[in-house]
C-alpha cells in the first residue's frame, strides 16, 4: 500500500502539517475493538486469519441469545465483549417485524425496511460476556424508559460503549452516561437530558460516544424537536465531570439540524481535533477547550431543510472524507482555520451514501449506499474504480463497512454479509447469510474472529476444523 501511496497525498500532508503514521502503530495487538469503527474509529484492522465464508452451520465458533434487539455494535477488550440492549421482553412481541411504508424525510427508501413491533423491555442494560463461549459474566443498569424512534427502525440503545480495559462507558438515547468498572461496579453516573435539556433529533439520538486519552466525548447535534441548542461535550473518564461544553451553531434548517453521526479523532504531530458532521458543516474542534477551530460548509450545499446526517467522517491521515445524505461525498485536507470551505476541498463527487460510514485503504475510498450500490473512489481523483453495475445482494445497508486483510465485509439489514475484494477491480469473494433478520449493527474484530449483532443473537465467526 505505502507503494502506490500517491504524490498528491504527499502534498496533502506536508501543506497540512502531518506527519503520516501506520494506524497499526496505533491500535496495538488486534486484540482490542474498544469502539464503534475499532482501535483508530475507521473499520480497518490489523487481523489476518478472518474467514470470508460461513453461515449458521459453518464457521460459527458460538452463538447466544441476547435479551432483545439493537444496533449497538460490541466492543471488545481482551476476554470480554460488551454490548447495550434492553431487557427481555416476550418473543412474540419483541421478534416481530413489520413492513415500514417509509416517508420523505425518515430515511425510508420505501422498499419495506423491517422494523419490530416492540422496542424490547423497559430497563436498559449494559452486558459483559466472555470471549471464549459468549456466557454472560455481569450486567449493568442504565435505567428505564425504553422505546422506539418514530420510524420505528431503532430503540434507546444505538449508542455503542467504549472502553480502555479497566473501565466501560456507555450512553443510551435516555440520555444517561455511565462508567463502569471491568467488573461490573458502578463508578459514575450523569444523565444529559436532565442537565441540558431533552434530546431533539427526530429519531432520537444515535451517536456513539469517542474515548480520546482521559476524557470521553459526546456530541448533541439537534434541533427538529430541540429545547436548546446543539452542542459537544467532553467529561473526565474517570470522575464523569465536565472538561468542557461548547455549543454549536447552524444555519440549517428543519431536520437538516439533526445529525446520528459518531465524533471523529483527527491526529496531528502536535494536536488532536474532533471531527463532528452534521447540521450542514463538517467542524473541528480543539480537544483541549472544544473550541472550533475551522468549518466546511459541504454537506448540504443546496440548503436542503430535510437533510439530517448518519454517516459519520472518516479519517485518512491528512485526508477526510464526509457524505451528505446520500450525496455529495466530499473529500478535504484537514488543517486550517475559520471557513475552509473554498480552500480545503479536494474533489466532490456527486453520490455518497446516508447510513453506513466509508472505509479507507489509503488509495480507494469504499462505499455502500443504502440500496446496495457499492463504489471504490480513488482518493487521489474522486473516479469511480468499479462500474455502475457494482451491486450487492438485494437489500437495505446501514451496517457500515469493515476492512481487513485486504477484503471488504457490507452487511445488509437480512444478515447477509457479501466480502469483496479491496482494490480497483470490483470482485465479490463469497455470500454469506445468517438467520438473524434486522442487522443494524457493525462488525468488531477481535485476533482472527469476527463479532456480529443480530436480532436476536450475538455471532463469534471464526475458522473452525
Amino acid at each position: 500500500m505505502k507503494k502506490r501511496r500517491s504524490f498528491l497525498m504527499a502534498v496533502l500532508f506536508i501543506e497540512a502539517g502531518i506527519v503520516p503514521f501506520a494506524a497499526s502503530a496505533r491500535a496495538g495487538e488486534p486484540v482490542h475493538w474498544p469502539q464503534w469503527r475499532g482501535p483508530d474509529g475507521n473499520g480497518t484492522t490489523r487481523a489476518r486469519g478472518l474467514p470470508s465464508t460461513w453461515s449458521e452451520s459453518k464457521n460459527i465458533v458460538w452463538k447466544v441469545p441476547l435479551p432483545s434487539w439493537s444496533a449497538a455494535t460490541p466492543v471488545i477488550w481482551g476476554d470480554r465483549i460488551f454490548v447495550i440492549s434492553p431487557e427481555s421482553v416476550s418473543r412474540s412481541s419483541d421478534r416481530t417485524p413489520r413492513r415500514s411504508r417509509g416517508r420523505e424525510g425518515d430515511g425510508s427508501d420505501g422498499r419495506g425496511k423491517r422494523a419490530f413491533a416492540s422496542p424490547g423491555g423497559d430497563r436498559l442494560t449494559l452486558l459483559c460476556l466472555s470471549k471464549s463461549d459468549g456466557r454472560v459474566l455481569w450486567t449493568g443498569d442504565l435505567g428505564g424508559g425504553n422505546g422506539f424512534d418514530p420510524g420505528r427502525r431503532h430503540n434507546m440503545c444505538t449508542p455503542s460503549p467504549v472502553t480502555d480495559g479497566r473501565h466501560v462507558w456507555a450512553l443510551t438515547a435516555t440520555g444517561v452516561l455511565a462508567a463502569f468498572d471491568m467488573n461490573g461496579r458502578p463508578v459514575w453516573r450523569r444523565n444529559l437530558i436532565e442537565e441540558y435539556g431533552p434530546f431533539g433529533q427526530m429519531f432520537t439520538h444515535g451517536s456513539s460516544p469517542l474515548l480520546v486519552d482521559d476524557r470521553i466525548v459526546v456530541e448533541v447535534i439537534h434541533g427538529t424537536h430541540a429545547q436548546g441548542p446543539s452542542y459537544v461535550l467532553a467529561v473526565d473518564k474517570r470522575t464523569g465531570k465536565n472538561i468542557w461544553k461548547v455549543e454549536r451553531p447552524t444555519t440549517a434548517l428543519q431536520s437538516a439540524r439533526d445529525a446520528y453521526t459518531t465524533p471523529t479523532l483527527m491526529r496531528y504531530p502536535d494536536r488532536q481535533e474532533i471531527l463532528i458532521s452534521g447540521a450542514n458543516y463538517l467542524s473541528a474542534h480543539d480537544i483541549n477547550t472544544g473550541r472550533e477551530v475551522w468549518r466546511a460548509n459541504v454537506l448540504n450545499p443546496t440548503q436542503t431543510p430535510r437533510f439530517r446526517l448518519i454517516s459519520s467522517p472518516v479519517v485518512y491521515e491528512a485526508m477526510i472524507f464526509v457524505s451528505g445524505r446520500r450525496s455529495p461525498l466530499t473529500a478535504l485536507r484537514s488543517g486550517g482555520s475559520g471557513d475552509v470551505t473554498r480552500t480545503h476541498v479536494v474533489w466532490s463527487h456527486r453520490r455518497g451514501t446516508d447510513a453506513p460510514t466509508p472505509v479507507c485503504d489509503g488509495n480507494y475510498l469504499y462505499v455502500v449506499e443504502d440500496a446496495g450500490r457499492v463504489m471504490c473512489i480513488d482518493v487521489k481523483t474522486g473516479h469511480d474504480a468499479w462500474p455502475e453495475s457494482a451491486r450487492l445482494p438485494r437489500g437495505t445497508y446501514w451496517s457500515s463497512m469493515l476492512l481487513a486483510d485486504g477484503r471488504l465485509y457490507a452487511t445488509n439489514q437480512t444478515g447477509t454479509t457479501t466480502v469483496l475484494a479491496a482494490g480497483p477491480a470490483f470482485k465479490v469473494l463469497a455470500t454469506n447469510r445468517l438467520d438473524d433478520d434486522y442487522v443494524l449493527a457493525s462488525f468488531a474484530v477481535s485476533e482472527n474472529r469476527l463479532y456480529l449483532r443480530g436480532s436476536q443473537h450475538l455471532y463469534c465467526i471464526g475458522h473452525k476444523p
